[in-house]
This record gives structure tokens, sequence and C-alpha cells, in this order.
């Protein structure tokens, strides 16, 4: 129903956004919120897709048509809804999901929240031959947009959002306290911690 929402970002949350258009605000739940905790109030171009089942009906967003097919694609194999699709999109590397998807390497597919053997071999039968088209060429920013770390003052506030943003995406809290001391090391802002958190994760 809606292809694309431009306007404002209103607000930031660990598991949304919220982006105002002509005077209404939509809730857009996106793989990483704090991607957009810069652009507060800034104009900005969101692709969405909009999921509608029995129990539920939401908007999500995402900063590329591409990166939005692969959302779609894996909505499609049995055993992954939409909070597992945007866990996976989180890490920022779909390349590697793609190459695990290849390879038939289960053992890196099954790190993901949600995702056990036999959604990793769904994912394998359904996927494979079916993504190279969508990476590398077509994902150029989707991997090098967030390479640039900037250090922050202080990163406790940061740290404790990311913390929530990680537990919004369905890891749980043994598997994040894994990490937390490495990120302890640094000072980054909440989007940065949270990809650096889920790179860890994936390790």
């Amino acid at each position: 129903m809606y292809d694309f929402i431009n306007g404002k970002i209103n607000f930031v949350s660990p598991e949304y956004i919220v982006i105002e258009n002509q005077g209404i605000g939509y809730q857009i739940h996106t793989p990483n919120p704090f991607y957009y905790s810069e652009k507060v109030g800034k104009e900005t171009l969101i692709f969405t897709y909009q999921y509608v089942r029995e129990d539920i009906m939401a908007l999500y967003g995402f900063t590329s048509r591409e990166e939005k097919t692969l959302f779609t694609k894996l909505l499609n194999v049995s055993g992954i809804g939409p909070k597992g699709a945007l866990a996976i999109l989180a890490s920022g590397q779909p390349e590697q999901v793609v190459q695990a998807i290849e390879n038939e390497d289960e053992n890196f597919l099954i790190k993901f929240p949600g995702v056990g053997k036999k959604t990793a071999r769904q994912m394998i039968l359904d996927l494979k031959g079916k993504l190279h088209q969508l990476v590398p060429d077509l994902f150029p920013n989707l991997f090098s947009q967030h390479d640039d770390i900037r250090p922050i003052q202080d990163g406790s506030d940061e740290l404790e959002e990311a913390i929530l943003a990680l537990k919004a995406l369905g890891y749980a809290e043994k598997e994040i306290k894994k990490v937390v001391p490495e990120l302890k090391k640094q000072k980054l802002t909440t989007d940065q911690y949270i990809r650096v958190a889920l790179q860890k994760l994936l390790k």
C-alpha cells in the first residue's frame, strides 16, 4: 500500500521511529532505529512495507528498495517473521547472510535470534541462488554507510539504548551480557554500539 514515506523524523525509540508527514505521525519499525537519531527534525525518505496479519498491522521501513526486497524475501521463508527479518538486516552485513545461504552455512544463520536449525535449513532451501542479484552491486551503501566510527563524549546512555534495541530485536539477555564488557571499552553513538554488538554476536 505504501511504497515510501517522505517526512521529518519526529521520534526514535529502541523498537521504532516516528516520521511525520502532512500532520500524521507514522510509526515505522526499522532494522536499527537509532540510525535515524541524527536525522530527528530532518526530511528523510524511508521505503516502507505494510505487514498485515489477523492480529497485527504494522509498517516496516528501510533505507533502500533493495533492503526492502531482502526483507520481503526473508518473510517468505517459513519460520521467519518481521522481527526475525529485521534482526537479520540489523547486522548491517546482509552480504554475509547471502554468503551463508549460498554456502549452506547453518552455523552462521542460527546465530540470529529465533533462527534454529530447521529455519536455517528452510532459508537455504528457499533462498539459495535467489539473492545474488541483491549483493553487492545493488547494496553499495548498505555495507559501507555505517563504517565511519565517530567517538562521543559519554557512552553510558547510548550503550543503555543499544542494549534495549538489541533486546527488541530478540537477543537474549545472557547473549547481550557476553558482549557488554567489550562495548564498555568504547565510546560510540547508539547506532554504532548496536552494529558493533551485532558483529560480535555473529562471530
